[in-house]
């Protein structure tokens, strides 16, 4: 099945296509690249960013979004104890000066963010910033 995207005026396999159960065939008339470019464009607009950050002040000191919050965190720390205690560690160590923050092992970047290739060896880490590190987890940093 096809499906014409409004934005790139392209027609495209329905797999390309977000779903969404307000739409009448259950999916978003405009395709997953051209939604992507889209939120890309919105998130690195300052003025955008800046009335979304406002959102999410917001949204963040509501009780029952709280809550959900608490329950996420919790089930998270129980399905992967390992890592919970792995990120303490290194948190902890960073307090403490026991570990030093390094920039990114691949670009240099000076924001980076701690990797582990084991979560057994909890202080055993690699500097990546956030862009290599989503790679090396085999995402995407769009």
């Amino acid at each position: 099945m096809n499906k014409k995207c409004f934005k790139c005026n392209q027609t495209k396999d329905i797999s390309l296509f977000y779903k969404h159960s307000e739409m009448g065939d259950g999916y978003l008339n405009k395709c997953k690249s051209c939604t992507k470019k889209d939120v890309k464009k919105r998130y690195n607009d300052p003025e955008a960013r800046k009335r979304i950050n406002e959102y999410e002040k917001k949204r963040f000191k509501d009780p029952e979004r709280k809550k959900k919050l608490k329950i996420y965190q919790e089930k998270r720390r129980k399905n992967k104890p390992g890592k919970y205690r792995a990120r303490t560690a290194v948190s902890n160590a960073l307090r403490d000066g026991r570990l030093i923050k390094k920039p990114c092992e691949v670009c240099g970047d000076i924001k980076s963010q701690a990797h582990h290739d084991d979560y057994r060896s909890p202080l055993k880490v690699r500097w990546l910033c956030r862009k290599h590190h989503l790679e090396t987890h085999g995402k995407n940093s769009y």
